[in-house]
């Protein structure tokens, strides 16, 4: 439960749409891969499942639609890196969820044991 000091964490922009785009298996492998090897291309991720680069494209647009995850140019590929900070919202958001849960969880306690 938050204390009166702690703030309360807020929503990230269009949660729906930032976890439809986690919502996904070949997605959350993606974006597990660019978390522990970095910047990556389409190529290299592609060697970590069983899908088509046409298909790990489609999924790291989807990403990058979401806010997850941001491409830069180099040389003729593209380089596919996280973008830590809508993690950090995807997180808090999460937390807020939880404290919400949390205080809901004391109030029928009360009720029951009042």
């Amino acid at each position: 439960m938050l204390r009166a000091t702690e703030a309360a964490p807020q929503a990230p922009e269009n949660p729906a749409r930032l976890f439809a785009a986690l919502g996904d298996e070949n997605r959350l492998r993606l974006v597990d891969q660019l978390c522990e090897g970095g910047p990556m291309s389409a190529s290299r991720l592609t060697s970590g499942l069983s899908i088509s680069r046409q298909a790990v494209t489609k999924h790291l647009l989807r990403l990058e639609g979401a806010g997850l995850v941001r491409s830069r140019r180099r040389g003729r590929e593209r380089l596919w890196q996280i973008e830590p900070p809508r993690l950090d919202e995807a997180q808090r958001y999460l937390e807020m969820i939880s404290a919400q849960w949390d205080t809901a969880i004391e109030r029928l306690r009360g009720f029951v044991e009042g």
